[in-house]
């Protein structure tokens, strides 16, 4: 029966990127070295954060900081196994090792982007009403909207890993991508899947919109204020968070809207929101933000003079 084939599936075959030796070693080096910068960039943005009494007191940096978390926790999920597939040219991946990854990333991929609905919601209100912020965005607010935005991602993850456990599979194990997600496990199915894929999607639309909206009214509200210091400086930090938006969700939209199509540009969206945003937002807040560069360059005075200090 259709009910039973499904477990008949111990592992998945994965394509992976490219079939080429020369290809795989050369993305080998790429990946390992976009997921080390990852790493290190992140690291270090939530240690200054942590150490910095007068970051860690403001809302804006405490949602940076777990946004780092973040970053650095969705590129571990399914990196380690791409990188280990292209040294040693392996392809397969278990049952239990496939749906794993498949709720990790949807957990975490959840969460990061309530999380960046929040941080715009959060520079909403420091704009547009300044007088009430700080009693607004106390820190067990701050607490419980990250809270909140946590079990946001883990109930989108378990919905998410329920209904694929319960599909019937009938077709070859071969998922055409690096990594296990719903997109290419559902292709598998004997079943019609084309709304539970595509609730990534929505998901994905209906913040990125909301993001969209709150960067309207906060630009509406900056009009004629760009020029003194604390309009650059909210347009300022406005734009690099748009830039990390923008990076995270549209290659999702891309992915999740549109789940059944197979194209090499499917596989650069996944390579693009799984690695690149990780790698690219430790280095659009810091470049763009002068308090986070003085916590840094604060920090490493500590650390190269710790007597002196």
């Amino acid at each position: 029966t259709d009910l039973g084939n499904k477990y008949l599936i111990s592992q998945f075959t994965l394509l992976g990127l490219s079939h080429s030796r020369r290809l795989q070693l050369f993305l080998f080096g790429l990946v390992s070295a976009c997921y080390t910068a990852s790493l290190l960039g992140n690291l270090l943005i939530v240690v200054t954060v942590q150490v910095d009494p007068d970051l860690l007191q403001s809302p804006m940096y405490f949602f940076l900081a777990n946004l780092s978390l973040i970053d650095m926790a969705l590129g571990s999920v399914a990196t380690p196994k791409m990188l280990s597939d292209l040294l040693s040219q392996g392809s397969t991946i278990s049952y239990g090792g496939c749906m794993a990854q498949l709720f990790f990333l949807h957990s975490l991929g959840g969460s990061e982007m309530f999380l960046l609905t929040l941080m715009a919601y959060d520079c909403y209100l420091a704009i547009c009403h300044p007088l009430s912020y700080t009693e607004t965005m106390h820190r067990y607010r701050c607490l419980g909207l990250l809270a909140t935005c946590w079990a946001g991602g883990l109930l989108h993850s378990s919905t998410q890993l329920v209904l694929v456990v319960w599909l019937p599979f009938c077709g070859p194990s071969k998922l055409d991508n690096f990594n296990c997600d719903v997109t290419q496990v559902a292709k598998l199915a004997c079943s019609d899947t084309y709304m539970m894929v595509s609730n990534s999607g929505l998901i994905s639309l209906v913040c990125f919109l909301v993001l969209l909206g709150s960067y309207v009214v906060i630009l509406v509200t900056l009009q004629g204020c760009f020029g003194d210091e604390s309009g650059r400086k909210a347009l300022s930090t406005c734009s690099a968070h748009l830039m990390v938006v923008s990076l995270i969700f549209v290659p999702c939209i891309f992915v999740y809207l549109r789940p059944f199509s197979s194209s090499q540009m499917d596989k650069m969206a996944s390579i693009f929101y799984t690695i690149i945003p990780p790698v690219l937002n430790p280095i659009i807040y810091t470049l763009r933000n002068q308090e986070v560069k003085e916590a840094m360059k604060r920090l490493r005075t500590r650390l190269w003079f710790p007597c002196w200090t």
